[in-house]
């Protein structure tokens, strides 16, 4: 076993830590899908899969950001995670054992782009100008912390545009496909322009297994769950309490891990 895929972890190390202890040997690399709400760098609370030799690999959530700045900056700031910078998944295709990853962290604001309308904006260049039309109540502090957030969290146009132009095996994204009854569709196409057969996302903390009518596959990750990338269950992680998701319309369930 290569490489897996870990849901939102939302600060729940321990729940890794026991999964890791659980299998008879570590993977080689791990995928971290979003929401791990850094209270320190990762390079401090990703110790249980680093001191196991497990490369990580990651993509930030809705929740990164939750308490600011600090938080943004404890996950991503290369400068306090000299171990893990190099696995930054977002924008970026990185062949991880063979296999080519793209990555798309964040989630779809509608102050940006909602996923199922046309774009309010397409290049973070806009940002300040909209900002100021629309936000003039907030000072500019207040202006900047926000653009600074959507500029960090939200998905851009800009930004799946540039994908597209690239090639990968698997995508991983924060929001779901439309396979997740809330999902959206163009993360679909997005998968599809890269050539990926396969998308792997959290986001919804639910595990799940789908498959488009024309074979595109995607993998939902409970939180602090563990897939591999043929959908079998690495590790049980949290449950919580909520119901499994009705396939999208062309999308077959083929397991659902309860």
């Amino acid at each position: 076993m290569s490489l897996i895929f870990i849901g939102d972890i939302h600060q729940n190390w321990a729940e890794v830590e026991a999964g890791l202890s659980s299998l008879p040997a570590p993977p080689r690399a791990a995928v971290l899908l979003g929401d791990i709400e850094c209270a320190r760098p990762l390079d401090v609370v990703a110790a249980p899969l680093l001191d196991h030799g497990v490369s990580v690999y990651w993509i930030h959530g809705n929740h990164d950001y939750d308490t600011g700045a600090e938080m943004w900056a404890n996950l991503a700031d290369p400068g306090r995670n000299p171990l893990t910078a190099a696995g930054a998944l977002h924008l970026r295709v990185i062949d991880i054992d063979g296999v080519r990853v793209a990555g798309l962290g964040g989630t779809f604001l509608p102050l940006v782009w909602s996923g199922h309308a046309r774009p309010r904006l397409r290049r973070r260049e806009q940002l300040a100008t909209h900002l100021d039309a629309t936000h003039g109540q907030l000072d500019t502090a207040g202006r900047d912390a926000l653009a600074h957030f959507l500029a960090n969290t939200a998905i851009w146009p800009e930004d799946v545009e540039a994908l597209s132009s690239q090639r990968a095996d698997v995508l991983v994204t924060h929001e779901a496909p439309s396979s997740h009854p809330s999902g959206v569709g163009a993360l679909d196409d997005l998968a599809r322009a890269m050539g990926a057969r396969v998308v792997v996302h959290g986001h919804h903390h639910v595990t799940s297994h789908s498959t488009s009518d024309d074979g595109l596959r995607v993998l939902g990750v409970g939180d602090t769950w563990a897939v591999d990338l043929d959908g079998n269950v690495v590790w049980r992680g949290r449950k919580r309490d909520r119901p499994l998701p009705r396939p999208g319309d062309g999308w077959i369930v083929q397991s659902i891990a309860a």
